[in-house]
């Protein structure tokens, strides 16, 4: 039945409203058909109606004073709710011509669509529900106090690198332009989380936000996000603190994982307000959190910026539309490899070492095991010709010690260890699965005794002892031991550990975006405020490839494409519909009707608190009446399909158990119903099986033991006449699905375990990622002082260099002869190729290499220049920054520049004026300045 405007406010906006903490009845909260006098019609002097010279506003929110803060127009259920647009635009305009004051917010509304309109600031907006009288003090003290953020002074103390600097420009600048979402791609160990901390204390000081959110996917890295909110802005209050379990609502900083936040908003006992955020920070943003916790952004409209690490070729595309990036374009991006090119690095690029065994490669058969270890396996009594497996199995269907051994053996010999050069740097092992994670711990124990079984720990995500202060995870990160973390997924992304400085891929990857993810754990830089004594430098760290993870990735560079998975209540609802049309199409009636009826139960069933489910509330309401239901035909089949069927994706709360058990009695009652009886036959199978899995032992069980006995038989599911069968169905649903959770399920597909003799069948070093071609100058490099150190001992020249003295031009030169005739490449042209510095003249480079005299290279010494420049002046806007990055790549590339190069391409792609159109004349004297400073 269709509402009236009448019935539509008393029935769901005064609800919504209400939920708001706004009481339609309480005349100093909310003012019904409130009086907006305005101008009469040209040429009319006194009114001729009641109306005229009166505007009457459906809702007006009053504030603590007494004074209007928001309109809201309403429009019945069936009526477009932008409709009401203009007129409320026009409400909030004359109240405050009539009543001066600052200008009311613009609600429009029609019970089921509520749309937010900041006049002059934000363009309109769709809002799950109407905001609470503390929302709107709060949205109006920021629309008086905030400050323009083009020159809003970044922390540098926080973000100081220049790219960092130019994220957060480039964010500050699109919210002046009224942008409200944004998306920054940057390479792991770049410092997001120092980037976005420096972001929200930029927004925090100038008054454009009160309360920030930062989203994470797990625990550990909110605890990782918590300390470092705590380090860099100490003064601002955090949620939560340790033990804190409900949400309080006095804090300006939020750190919570994406399923806490889902409970929280969903809990109507807390009832945080959909505008209870002012910025929002997405950590992570991918395909998971899209398809799994879209509807936490949907609930909070707020400013929102989205993070991850993953290379722009490869982001979804359902990343880019939640953000809003037109093209595939994020909002700023900074690669790995620009990271490691940089001079100096920021980021630490990485070696490749492939291992693979003899197992691994030809598998596990009578042909590849060794004499040795089949004449063991005889006198164990077992079979050595039923032993058959690929090497692709292995931590699958087979696990075999030898194999897991040899890994490790491997490892502890080509590892990157501390400077004792004993025990390995900090190490992460990727492992298949719990069983093979604690296989490598026992092999660890086992090789290595002397330890006391603290070298290695496994590191779980349902572990307790993983967390909190004292944990595995903080032995790991602040103790000596242990050395190697042995993980499952738990360490696979954003875990931040600068020490380490091994990977051991010991199960291989699909998933591209996953891969780099794990890489990103070894490519930090370590902190050198902070030194921890079992790793003093890291300028390269290792991968060892066990699994031929690198050589996948250059045949499918974008990895395995997943199939996405639909949630198995949506899968329930499309079998379901699938049923409902097929017993239509065949003339069962009476069937149609039952799964109807079980349909309009499901429906009912929603979560009403999700956001997905409000949104959604024009569609439900159309299907409430039984009018929608009495002429089922194929039109509106397919409407449930396409806009019923996927908000079951918001039903969790539930026995999954007993919904699977019941999937397989629905799939089977519609193979039946289709006449598919082979895919009926194995159905039925694989239900006896599950009902054979019921343990009598269980009184519940015990108590249907009849029934379960019964449904093992043939007669049970002998049944023709389809509603008898059905009958049958339905009682072992309602009797047998709630018991499925006792279910002694057989382990499906046993794993072999094997104790064979692996052998090493391949090992090398892998070239794969920026800079390789470096190796031969280090090479030359180590010749270079080698030699010179060799010689130092006996060379008067050398010794006088040594102890600081200086050198006469003729003892000079013979320096270089004799270091020439030792080794003809030693040139002074080639060591300032090698040292990248074009003006050092040969004596330097024995001085530096000495220790005497540290010489920087030329692209040091620019960027450390620039960097400075850019501390100094860091309100800079994005596109001069942009300028000075192309500046400092033009001079470090030619070692010069003059000032008319400043107007010509490269620079004119910035600005067709070039400098001149970025840089007012005094900064660009300041710069050109700088450049003669570099030049001379």
């Amino acid at each position: 039945m269709t509402k009236t405007e009448a019935q539509t406010r008393a029935d769901l906006i005064d609800k919504q409203l209400a939920e708001a903490g706004w009481n339609v009845t309480d005349p100093t909260q909310v003012v019904e058909e409130y009086d907006i006098e305005v101008d009469l019609p040209d040429g009319i002097e006194k009114p001729r109606t009641y109306y005229e010279g009166h505007q009457f506003s459906d809702y007006v929110l009053l504030g603590k004073d007494g004074k209007p803060m928001a309109v809201v127009e309403a429009k019945k259920s069936s009526v477009d709710a932008e409709v009401g647009r203009e007129q409320a635009k026009q409400y909030c305009y004359n109240i405050q011509k009539q009543q001066g004051g600052e200008l009311p917010f613009c609600f429009y509304a029609n019970g089921h669509d509520i749309y937010f309109w900041d006049l002059e600031n934000y363009p309109p907006r769709k809002v799950i529900g109407f905001p609470n009288r503390d929302d709107l003090e709060r949205f109006q003290y920021i629309r008086r106090n905030r400050k323009p953020l083009t020159q809003e002074l970044i922390n540098i103390d926080v973000a100081g690198r220049d790219y960092q600097i130019r994220a957060i420009r480039s964010v500050l600048e699109g919210i002046e332009e009224k942008k409200r979402d944004f998306l920054l791609v940057m390479a792991t160990g770049a410092g997001k989380t120092r980037t976005c901390i420096a972001l929200a204390d930029a927004l925090m000081r100038a008054s454009h936000a009160e309360r920030v959110l930062f989203l994470v996917d797990r625990i550990a890295l909110r605890e990782q996000a918590l300390a470092a909110f705590k380090e860099h802005l100490p003064n601002e209050p955090r949620w939560p603190n340790a033990c804190e379990k409900l949400m309080s609502k006095d804090r300006r900083i939020y750190v919570a994982t994406y399923p806490t936040m889902l409970n929280i908003i969903r809990d109507e006992a807390q009832g945080l307000s959909p505008h209870f955020f002012d910025f929002i920070v997405v950590d992570e943003s991918h395909r998971s959190i899209y398809n799994t916790y879209r509807e936490v952004l949907d609930y909070f409209k707020a400013i929102t910026l989205g993070l991850t690490a993953t290379p722009t070729d490869i982001i979804d595309h359902n990343t880019f539309q939640l953000f809003h990036c037109e093209g595939g374009i994020p909002s700023f991006a900074y690669t790995f490899e620009e990271a490691v090119n940089c001079v100096p690095p920021y980021l630490c690029n990485f070696q490749v070492m492939k291992i693979q065994t003899s197992f691994q490669k030809d598998g596990i058969s009578k042909r590849t095991i060794s004499l040795e270890d089949q004449k063991k396996m005889l006198l164990e009594g077992k079979e050595v010709e039923e032993i058959n497996f690929e090497g692709a199995q292995l931590e699958k269907q087979v696990t075999n010690k030898g194999t897991n051994a040899l890994i490790v053996k491997e490892f502890m010999e080509e590892c990157i260890k501390d400077h004792y050069g004993v025990l390995p740097g900090k190490t992460i092992f990727f492992c298949a699965s719990k069983s093979h994670a604690r296989r490598l711990e026992r092999i660890f124990d086992k090789l290595f005794p002397q330890y006391k079984g603290e070298l290695a720990k496994v590191l779980v995500s349902d572990d307790p002892r993983v967390y909190g202060k004292g944990g595995l995870l903080d032995q790991f990160t602040n103790n000596d031991m242990p050395r190697i973390a042995i993980s499952v997924d738990m360490l696979d992304t954003g875990i931040d550990v600068r020490e380490i400085v091994n990977l051991v891929f010991a199960k291989p990857v699909y998933s591209y975006t996953k891969f780099w993810q794990m890489i990103g754990r070894g490519t930090r830089l370590l902190d050198v405020k902070k030194p921890k004594p079992w790793c003093l430098e890291k300028d390269v760290f290792l991968i060892l490839d066990c699994w031929d993870n690198f050589e996948y990735f250059k045949l499918n560079p974008k990895g395995k494409e997943l199939k996405p998975q639909l949630p198995l209540p949506v899968r329930l609802t499309g079998l379901r519909l699938n049923k409902i049309e097929k017993a239509i199409d065949t003339g069962q009636t009476q069937l149609a009707e039952r799964e109807i009826v079980k349909l309009r139960q499901q429906i009912c069933q929603l979560p009403q608190s999700s956001v997905v489910i409000k949104e959604a509330s024009a569609i439900l309401a159309r299907i409430e009446e039984d009018n929608f239901w009495i002429t089922l035909n194929h039109q509106k089949l397919e409407f449930l399909r396409n806009e019923v069927k996927s908000l079951f994706r918001t039903v969790s709360e539930v026995d999954f158990k007993a919904m699977r058990f019941e999937r397989d009695l629905l799939e089977f009652s519609l193979a039946r119903l289709s006449e598919e009886k082979e895919k009926a036959e194995a159905l039925k199978d694989g239900i006896v099986q599950q009902i054979s899995e019921l343990p009598l032992s269980v009184n519940f069980v015990k108590a249907e033991e009849e029934l379960v006995r019964a449904a093992q038989t043939n007669l049970y599911w002998g049944k023709t006449d389809l509603n008898e069968l059905q009958n049958g169905l339905e009682e072992l649903n309602t009797c047998l699905g709630p018991l499925m959770k006792f279910r002694e399920q057989q382990t499906e597909g046993v794993v072999t375990h094997l104790d064979l003799t692996d052998v090493l069948y391949n090992k090398e070093r892998v070239e794969f990622g920026p800079q390789h071609e470096a190796a031969s100058i280090t090479q030359y490099l180590e010749m270079v002082e080698a030699l010179i150190t060799e010689l130092t001992e006996g060379n008067s020249v050398l010794s006088k260099i040594r102890s600081g003295e200086e050198v006469t031009l003729k003892e000079a030169n013979e320096l270089a002869e004799l270091l020439h005739a030792e080794r003809p490449h030693i040139t002074e042209d080639l060591l300032r190729q090698v040292y990248k510095n074009q003006k050092a003249r040969f004596i330097q480079f024995i001085r530096h290499i000495l220790g005497v005299e540290v010489l920087k290279s030329f692209p040091e010494t620019v960027s450390e220049v620039f960097n400075l420049f850019i501390q100094q002046h860091n309100n800079l806007t994005s596109r001069q920054l942009e300028f000075l990055n192309l500046l400092k790549g033009f001079i470090i590339e030619r070692e010069k520049v003059e000032k008319r190069d400043l107007i010509n391409a490269p620079f004119t792609v910035i600005h067709p004026q070039g400098i001149r159109g970025v840089f007012s004349p005094a900064e660009i004297s300041e710069i050109l300045q700088l450049t003669e400073r570099i030049a001379a």
